[in-house]
């Protein structure tokens, strides 16, 4: 996942208020585009009051949309495109689902509209920069009721509206229990370690300038920090997130002040191909916390649907478990 990507979660709950919720159908200042069923609810969203069909049957799904609406189940008919290393972090069986589905553009902001509209969908979910939104907002609501999620929408709150919107909940219950679950359960096997340990998470980014690496406090991470209680650093209130600054090599070192480190890996384990550069230097291969077991490797498939969550939680169960016994 790009930086981008991550703000929404490193911004939180600022539009969880906002997040999409059933209301009584109708109300004055509902949008009604064309193309609305005739049976419809209404929904709240970051763009207001929406009707949509009370069972969707073709969604398009625009920016962020797309993998939360395939983690719950959904069969997107249109979609802007995913990076190819995102797409092959899915089961094969959302590979098919993203497959099958038309590529309108390879961003919102490029959305072929006579595509989209000749697809026929009858909903519309999008999650973008607002300024990207307004710029298309009135072409997306003539072709299908359009319910959009602010970059700041919590994962949560994103799960939610979009299985809400989509009328795919019982999904999202089953997955929300799982969540619960697995969460709980690695508090409690771990409930010492997480007490008495600092950690700090380090990312690379493709994207990344060479000899550089970045601490990351948004992504996986914040879950880890924020749902189990891990004591992972994170940038202060109001500043920029400390994964968009880009640190040295030569500062890898400075990495030893934290008791476990952890770092990106594949769903095999191998460091991920960003971050071999990092593991291939020599300032790496010294700390103290490589040589002692205490740099962990973790899979992060991302951190916005909860089967992508739920993920990450079983690779942080199995890497924790090889912390040595005094970790």
């Amino acid at each position: 996942m790009t930086p981008l990507r991550r703000r929404g979660a490193a911004l939180a709950a600022a539009l969880v208020s906002t997040a999409l919720v059933l209301t009584a159908c109708g109300g004055a200042g509902t949008e009604d585009p064309a193309g609305s069923s005739a049976e419809t609810r209404t929904v709240q969203a970051g763009n207001g009051a929406v009707k949509v069909p009370v069972a969707p049957q073709r969604v398009a799904t625009l920016g962020n949309t797309t993998l939360p609406f395939i983690d719950l189940g959904g069969k997107p008919v249109g979609v802007t495109a995913e990076s190819d290393s995102d797409v092959a972090l899915l089961s094969p069986d959302e590979q098919a689902r993203y497959k099958s589905a038309t590529i309108l553009a390879p961003s919102a902001d490029q959305v072929d509209m006579e595509k989209l509209a000749g697809l026929r969908p009858d909903l519309i979910l999008v999650q973008i920069p607002e300024p990207e939104f307004e710029s298309i907002k009135a072409q997306l609501t003539v072709i299908a009721p359009t319910v959009f999620f602010g970059l700041d929408t919590e994962w949560k709150a994103l799960a939610d509206g979009v299985a809400q919107a989509g009328n795919i909940t019982g999904a999202l219950s089953e997955q929300k229990a799982a969540f619960e679950q697995r969460r709980a359960a690695v508090q409690a096997k771990y409930r010492g370690i997480i007490d008495r340990t600092s950690f700090v998470d380090v990312i690379r980014y493709s994207s990344s300038d060479p000899g550089t690496f970045a601490i990351a406090d948004i992504g996986c991470s914040e879950i880890a920090r924020d749902e189990v209680g891990m004591k992972f650093p994170k940038a202060a209130e109001g500043a920029d997130p400390l994964a968009w600054t880009a640190l040295p090599f030569e500062q890898i070192g400075e990495l030893s002040k934290y008791d476990v480190i952890t770092y990106p890996v594949d769903a095999a384990g191998r460091p991920t191909e960003p971050f071999k550069p990092v593991v291939e230097t020599n300032t790496w291969k010294a700390l103290p916390e490589v040589s002692s077991g205490h740099a962990l490797g973790v899979f992060c498939p991302g951190n916005n649907s909860y089967g992508s969550v739920i993920r990450y939680l079983e690779s942080l169960d199995r890497a924790l478990a090889t912390l040595p016994a005094t970790g």
